[in-house]
């Protein structure tokens, strides 16, 4: 027979227990639209002793925040092991799954939510947008990164966040296709680069050297080759790297004059 008792929690697991239920309530909605009452119901305590734990709404939302930050960030964490488009795929998967299951509260983490101007949650943006880029970088694998790789890698993880964003507001883009969309924006982000700077030039043919005929570096090339001419351009996305041959005698002679 069953007491009815329950289980006295130690201080730090009724703080974890807190800032779990925070996190869940807001992953449905708004951090502002939620409050202290509605925590305490959902963790089964009194609204005072919320306050025993988290001396306010904003002690507790930014110890949510913490634990979001720091979840976030490990999404961008992936064994460097095979091509790198599928492994930017693999990332950009679990980054979205992310953002699918903490709506409310992504917007709120990347746009400030009620703690805006907060500098404790302005370092955990920071944070997470760094921990991004280093993981980036650590897949690229080049000890000295040229100037323009390093804004190529900030630019395309400030594109990965807009793009989550706008996506939240009425998900009109199919996900998949947005993850695709944002491994394929990196490799454009890289090739505009690369035709500016001869270190990117390198940067980006060795990349492609080791993709696969059939990965998203090479669906990329693919889809921007059907708008070139069919008899001018061609490429094999089934059995070799991701790269184009163009036929010489598709090169127009210079004029003269």
């Amino acid at each position: 027979m069953t007491t009815g008792v329950r289980r006295r929690m130690g201080v730090e697991e009724r703080r974890q227990q807190l800032i779990g239920v925070a996190l869940e309530l807001f992953s449905s909605r708004s951090p502002d639209e939620v409050s202290i009452d509605e925590i305490a119901a959902a963790a089964g305590i009194s609204r005072p002793l919320v306050y025993h734990y988290f001396p306010g709404k904003q002690s507790l939302y930014e110890a949510a925040l913490r634990r979001a930050a720091d979840d976030l960030a490990g999404r961008f964490v992936e064994p460097q092991e095979g091509p790198l488009g599928a492994r930017l795929l693999r990332v950009m998967t679990r980054f979205f799954d992310f953002v699918d299951h903490h709506g409310p509260g992504f917007s709120a983490l990347m746009r400030g939510g009620p703690a805006i101007g907060s500098t404790t949650t302005n370092a955990m943006i920071d944070e997470v947008r760094q921990a991004a880029y280093e993981q980036i970088m650590s897949h690229l694998g080049i000890e000295s990164p040229p100037v323009r790789l390093t804004l190529v890698v900030r630019s395309w993880v400030a594109l990965a966040e807009s793009t989550a964003l706008l996506w939240l507001d009425g998900r009109k883009i199919p996900r998949a296709e947005l993850e695709l969309q944002l491994v394929h924006d990196f490799g454009a982000l890289c090739a505009v680069s690369a035709a500016y700077d001869d270190e990117m030039a390198r940067v980006i043919v060795d990349m492609l050297a080791k993709e696969p005929g059939q990965g998203p570096f090479a669906d990329l090339l693919e889809r921007l080759l059907a708008f070139a001419p069919a008899a001018a351009v061609t490429v094999d996305v089934t059995t070799g790297p991701a790269a184009a041959d163009v036929a010489d005698d598709s090169v127009p002679a210079p004029r003269n004059g």
